[in-house]
């Protein structure tokens, strides 16, 4: 009679799906740390030029990736109460140009203070229409965004944009490089990012954002006054956004009144490939940023493949649905 091979049976059990699936759900950034490795791989395997000067191509990498990251916090926040802010865009379209446009005039720090007021008025419109009026947050932040797009066009006809110019302690901050190898953007994003993982999980207002995401009634009858921690949400992401059209014009260098108009769906994707809910309760910011890095890496590929638009598209959604459905199958409790 022989007995079992322990090692190998304890082999085979490290290896089978169902180990695979626990400590994916253990460890929800592994998958994704994994395909960005992957994408990084391919991306060098089909331009080998990159090895020769990797530093300039992470630069270039970290900078992209920044603006995407700082919209994406938006919708990370908006998604884990069950919302979406398809406003973002436009908003950081908006600050962008407002502060490119005053600058020569009031100075820079006076025009990012400007931009960032208007950014989070628009924020707190779409608090009041969300959490006073109770207007659907898909609703209410679509057209808030059709509103900033006209106000914005009405804007740009009454300001002299001759002269506009992204001030230079803003592209300092944006494409700038320090001692040779290290991104200033660094400088905002790990911060920035440091605060949003930090107030999820420990704070009180991050643990009231799950809660209404997870079950809004059972949140209101356990006293929590939820039409405040929306208003304040959203006034958050105008914030946000706003940031975020400051680093989109610093990295451009343009002023633009659609400079951040691309990165609308991005966000959203990020957020989702990231592992947070659209229907809330569940998610994080970390899996967000690492989307942002997976999806700058995709374009990046996707140029030096020379692809065409229709099939970017198709590849990017694909990948896209792909991500999102892999990572709610490995990290769900079914």
């Amino acid at each position: 009679m022989t007995t079992p091979d322990h090692t190998a049976v304890a082999s085979a059990g490290w290896l089978s799906v169902g180990a695979w699936q626990r400590r994916f759900r253990e460890q929800p950034l592994l998958p994704l740390l994994l395909l960005l490795a992957l994408l990084v791989l391919l991306l060098f395997t089909i331009q080998p030029g990159l090895l020769g000067r990797p530093q300039a191509w992470l630069n270039s990498t970290i900078r992209f990736a920044t603006p995407l990251a700082i919209l994406a916090a938006c919708q990370t926040l908006t998604m884990l109460t069950g919302g979406i802010d398809l406003s973002v865009a436009t908003v950081a379209s908006a600050t962008g140009f407002i502060v490119a446009s005053q600058a020569p005039s009031q100075g820079p720090a006076v025009a990012i203070v400007l931009g960032l007021v208007v950014a989070a008025c628009f924020g707190l419109i779409n608090g009041i229409g969300v959490s006073i009026f109770r207007v659907q947050p898909l609703i209410m932040t679509l057209g808030t965004g059709l509103v900033a797009a006209g106000l914005l066009v009405i804007y740009q006809r009454f300001v002299i944009t001759a002269g506009a110019r992204v001030p230079e302690p803003v592209v300092w901050l944006a494409s700038g490089t320090s001692f040779g190898f290290f991104p200033n953007c660094l400088l905002l994003l790990v911060p920035l990012s440091a605060v949003i993982i930090i107030g999820l999980r420990r704070t009180g207002y991050g643990r009231l954002l799950y809660a209404v995401g997870d079950n809004p009634i059972a949140a209101r009858l356990a006293g929590v006054r939820v039409w405040q921690v929306l208003l304040v949400l959203y006034m958050l992401s105008g914030i946000l956004a706003g940031i975020a059209g400051v680093v989109v014009a610093g990295v451009t260098n343009t002023a633009a009144p659609s400079g951040a108009d691309s990165y609308l769906l991005p966000s959203v994707a990020a957020a989702v490939i990231g592992g947070t809910s659209i229907f809330g309760g569940r998610g994080g910011y970390s899996g967000t940023i690492v989307g942002a890095f997976i999806l700058t890496v995709l374009a990046s590929v996707l140029t030096v493949l020379k692809a065409p638009e229709p099939v970017r598209m198709i590849v990017y959604g694909a990948i896209i649905l792909s991500v999102a459905a892999a990572y709610a199958r490995v990290t769900s409790d079914r």
